[in-house]
């Protein structure tokens, strides 16, 4: 642990995507760090599955649907106050997002969702002068030949967190984002799993190793902290020197 065990006391933090992956990371540092966590997943069965788990130390699970205005506002809304927004949910369909539909489900999720949290947070955010960090990723630098929904949706989460950061600002809140590189998550298990494209990947990566879920943890932890309360609009790269070959 690199911070200050009670850094985080007294704070309330909303983690949307935050029952596996980064997102699980994510919303187990703030706990840790004495944040009370939210985290939300997909299903029903996929929160039930994480609150019952061993090792949860948030407040709660609850199943939320990006695409559902509604729903969202009421979650935030139930919420006690709101410090921290972390806007982890995403979905990737290799291949099958040259459809249009496809294309356009996965926008929605991914891009369109994380405006629709961000909106329905900002007067809960504005109250307690808080912090947004969304989720781009290395395809928001780079094409993906059979991501062209996901690559899209990442470059717009990269230019939708530059222009929040300057239309909260007068609100005191920042809004950032962290650009992960190649973690070791469900996400990418095809790719781990395809031995020529995996060694491509640590070849270009100067680290020479697949990131892991709390490395990524630990620059949102720093995004949302009173050492970064002068950083907001910032894309962060976080990804082992992968953008500097």
């Amino acid at each position: 642990m690199t911070f200050r065990d009670n850094l985080f006391a007294g704070k309330v933090a909303l983690v949307v995507g935050g029952t596996g992956g980064i997102g699980a990371a994510i919303a187990d540092i703030f706990a840790t760090l004495g944040a009370v966590v939210t985290v939300t997943g997909a299903t029903d069965e996929e929160v039930n599955a994480v609150r019952d788990g061993a090792d949860f130390r948030c407040r709660d699970a609850v199943a939320l649907d990006v695409r559902d205005g509604e729903s969202i506002a009421a979650l935030i809304g139930d919420l006690p106050r709101l410090d921290i927004l972390v806007n982890c949910a995403g979905v990737i369909r290799r291949d099958a997002e040259h459809d249009a539909d496809v294309f356009a489900e996965v926008v929605d999720i991914n891009l369109n969702g994380t405006m629709r949290l961000c909106g329905a947070a900002r007067e809960r955010l504005k109250a307690a002068r808080g912090a947004i960090v969304n989720t781009a990723s290395m395809l928001a630098y780079h094409g993906g030949a059979r991501v062209p929904a996901y690559s899209a949706s990442k470059g717009g989460v990269a230019q939708l967190t530059k222009s929040l950061a300057i239309a909260y600002a007068a609100d005191g809140v920042r809004v950032n984002a962290v650009a992960p590189g190649w973690v070791r998550t469900a996400l990418t298990q095809t790719l781990q799993n395809d031995s020529e494209r995996s060694t491509a990947i640590l070849a270009r990566t100067p680290q020479g190793r697949w990131a892991e879920p709390a490395d990524i943890a630990g620059a949102v932890v720093f995004l949302c902290s009173p050492a970064a309360r002068f950083v907001t609009g910032v894309v962060l790269p976080v990804d082992g020197g992968y953008l500097a070959m």
